[in-house]
């Protein structure tokens, strides 16, 4: 399922002292079963783009279509489409409220009209899909470590059967094990054929898992490409105030300290590439 982005801009507050241009002429699609990370600076309108996607909010001009639909024309239906298009916030943990996390992740479906078996497995599915010990499911959320409140989120989402998940910083401030394993789940809906959109700071997290990466820069889009394309542009990142994964700058160090290694994206990448070449020294000096 596409979402086509066409020419879109928003402004807060127009006409008052306060106005800010968030977005301004962003026009590219999300294409159907891919994994798009969305990165930039603080402030250059990532989550604006994100609430978007699913109409939380609408555009000052401009248009989203999803799956061909104009989501803002007069008698769209934003029930349906946040049904299709599933968002969790920042810090979703903290937006979880009902007394177990049965109930929490129920409350979604439950308002699609589910109920009986039909909802029991539902909640049960979803709840399976985010990787919780079993005797969770009766707990209080608010029980639960950080990490896997977040998942609990998660699973409310994907509780609704959508068909493109939209994540803003899912992976933000989990200790390293809490990223992992959130980071596999993220793979496996994606593997599932779930389309995602990701907002991430961690250029590492993208360079491992984004099959295409958009750079926005003060409200526009200035780079589209696959993480490779995208981090071989060092120089412009770096102006835009943003870095490259650990493995690209380890790479250009050691190809400036006489390492005969290709470009590497990935820490894996690297740690092969840094094999072969040592592997030919050796070679060389027997």
């Amino acid at each position: 399922m596409p979402i086509k982005i066409e020419h879109l801009s928003h402004v807060y507050q127009p006409g008052s002292p306060f106005q800010s241009d968030a977005l301004q002429d962003i026009d590219f699609t999300i294409e159907d079963g891919e994994l798009l990370a969305l990165i930039g600076h603080t402030g250059s309108g990532k989550s604006t783009l994100a609430q978007h996607l699913n109409g939380l909010l609408t555009p000052t001009s401009g248009r989203v279509l999803v799956d061909g639909e104009d989501i803002n024309q007069k008698g769209a239906n934003r029930r349906a489409l946040r049904q299709r298009v599933g968002l969790l916030f920042q810090y979703a943990e903290y937006q979880l409220f009902e007394e177990t996390v049965y109930k929490d992740i129920a409350f979604g479906p439950k308002n699609q009209g589910l109920t009986g078996d039909e909802l029991d497995a539902r909640v049960r599915e979803a709840f399976a899909r985010v990787h919780l010990p079993e005797d969770a499911l009766q707990k209080s959320p608010f029980d639960l470590s950080g990490g896997q409140m977040r998942r609990v989120a998660l699973a409310g989402v994907i509780a609704m059967h959508p068909r493109v998940l939209v994540l803003d910083e899912p992976i933000a401030g989990l200790d390293p094990r809490g990223r992992d394993e959130l980071t596999e789940i993220i793979n496996e809906l994606h593997q599932d054929g779930v389309t995602m959109v990701i907002i991430s700071h961690n250029m590492d997290d993208v360079a491992r898992i984004a099959t295409r990466a958009a750079v926005l820069h003060k409200g526009r889009l200035a780079m589209l490409g696959t993480p490779r394309e995208i981090f071989s542009r060092g120089d412009e990142l770096a102006a835009m105030g943003l870095d490259v994964p650990q493995a690209v700058q380890l790479c250009q160090a050691l190809r400036a300290g006489g390492m005969d290694v290709p470009d590497c994206l990935t820490n894996e990448e690297l740690c092969g590439a840094i094999c072969r070449a040592l592997g030919k020294e050796a070679a060389a000096h027997a």
